[in-house]
């Protein structure tokens, strides 16, 4: 699974520090994008992006690249070292383009389309990867037809790319409410955020869909049948929740999963990543410490085992929302929040204050095992925006390094380069990347 960096706002005709040339065929209801011929402003000859950032000291800022006006929300397809964010064409229209993170050099091009709905709306971008294989989606929601005489159906419209040469795949999915689409898994999952759900194959653009009476729900669990809601798309099929309680219909449950020291009915998934879940359990009656702390698992999305676990204060109020996973580009670290997990070594922590207070927000985690995030911020959107106090963790000792208050945060890091974005005085958003110190 590639990675989703979400931001505010997009500016209109965006300039990229690149020369990028659009070149499309069509065939066989395919299009396939040219790499782009430019020069950009590169890690590869050593020439420094416009703009000096402030940024921890594991980045080299005298190399590196620099986008300026694309949109706030990019994706990152680890393996390929590939960065692709939509930049807006005119009024209605937007494309696609990469660029190559090691060298800052543009990649294939999409071609201009014209999204549904609102003019003004940014369309979605996920890059989910199935089979070894990373792919690029865009999407927008809204009716066709302009004829007042005629019934105008809405649909969820998406191009699927290969993001190794671009090629194009459109896709329509009639769908009658406003949608969540997500594309953590190996499909790209439409859903109305309860049991309504329909999964879409990034390499075929097959749709294929399952009755919310179809969902399987694990015998004698009665809380499954309660707040049911499709949650993502794993190996071996949906995700699925309940009140309590989640499943892989014809599967496996995950109250046949539980960590060692968990209450087998009270999973709750959080979060969904390529190839693992992060849930919250309540510890067994009796346990020593389930009524102040509950167990955060990592398990694995195609099996539910569960590989590693760490343990946090309980909050008085129940959060409005879980934190978001995001993995290393290797794969190797996982966190969320105040969690961070080595699945290799197999080892958890929780940053936080032996009484639940002061808990870190960790935001991006590099394969060499240091994590990013902020003391005192409000989430993770915060921490990236600068709130609360920076700090740096080494995974593997756990100690939290502060860091200067006006260094900036990586919203990402692939192939050894390390992603900032930041708004200029004229509103547009930048992008530099910095590769890390050897």
């Amino acid at each position: 699974m590639g990675h989703r960096i979400t931001g505010r706002a997009l500016a209109a005709g965006a300039t990229v520090l690149a020369s990028l040339a659009l070149l499309a065929g069509c065939g066989s209801g395919e299009e396939r994008a040219a790499p782009s011929r430019g020069a950009a402003r590169s890690t590869a000859g050593g020439t420094a992006p416009v703009t000096r950032l402030t940024v921890p000291d594991a980045y080299d800022t005298s190399r590196g690249w620099e986008v300026t006006g694309p949109s706030p929300d990019f994706v990152t397809v680890p393996g390929s070292g590939l960065v692709a964010y939509l930049e807006r064409v005119d009024g209605s229209r937007y494309r696609l383009r990469t660029l190559d993170a090691r060298t800052g050099r543009p990649g294939w091009t999409g071609p201009a389309w014209r999204p549904l709905g609102d003019p003004a709306a940014v369309p979605g971008l996920l890059a989910p990867a199935k089979d070894g294989r990373g792919f690029l989606v865009t999407w927008s929601y809204g009716r066709t037809g302009g004829d007042p005489l005629t019934t105008a159906d809405s649909l969820v419209s998406l191009d699927l790319y290969d993001a190794a040469d671009g090629t194009r795949r459109r896709v329509e999915v009639p769908w009658a409410d406003v949608p969540i689409v997500t594309g953590t898994g190996p499909g790209v999952l439409i859903s109305d955020g309860r049991a309504r759900s329909a999964v879409v194959a990034p390499d075929t653009g097959e749709v294929s869909t399952l009755a919310p009476q179809r969902l399987g729900y694990p015998k004698g669990c009665a809380d499954c049948r309660r707040l049911t809601a499709v949650r993502g798309v794993t190996p071996k099929g949906l995700l699925v929740s309940g009140a309590r309680g989640f499943w892989v219909p014809g599967g496996w449950a995950g109250r046949d999963r539980a960590p060692a020291g968990a209450d087998p009915a009270s999973g709750v998934p959080a979060s969904l990543t390529s190839g693992h879940v992060l849930a919250r359990w309540r510890g067994a009656k009796g346990t020593a410490r389930a009524a102040t702390h509950d167990i955060w698992a990592v398990h694995e999305s195609g099996t539910g085992r569960p590989l590693v676990k760490a343990e946090c204060r309980r909050p008085a109020i129940e959060p409005g929302e879980y934190p978001q996973a995001v993995v290393s580009p290797g794969g190797r670290y996982l966190i969320a929040g105040s969690l961070a997990f080595d699945l290799h070594a197999r080892t958890g922590r929780c940053f936080e204050e032996a009484d639940g207070s002061k808990p870190l927000t960790l935001t991006t985690v590099s394969d060499a095992g240091v994590a990013y995030g902020a003391s005192a911020a409000r989430g993770a959107v915060d921490a990236l925006n600068g709130g609360g106090d920076p700090v740096a963790v080494d995974l593997a000792t756990g100690d939290p390094e502060a860091l200067a208050p006006n260094v900036r945060l990586p919203v990402a890091e692939v192939a050894g380069v390390g992603v900032f974005r930041w708004t200029d005085a004229r509103d547009r958003v930048h992008l530099t990347g910095h590769p890390r110190r050897r």
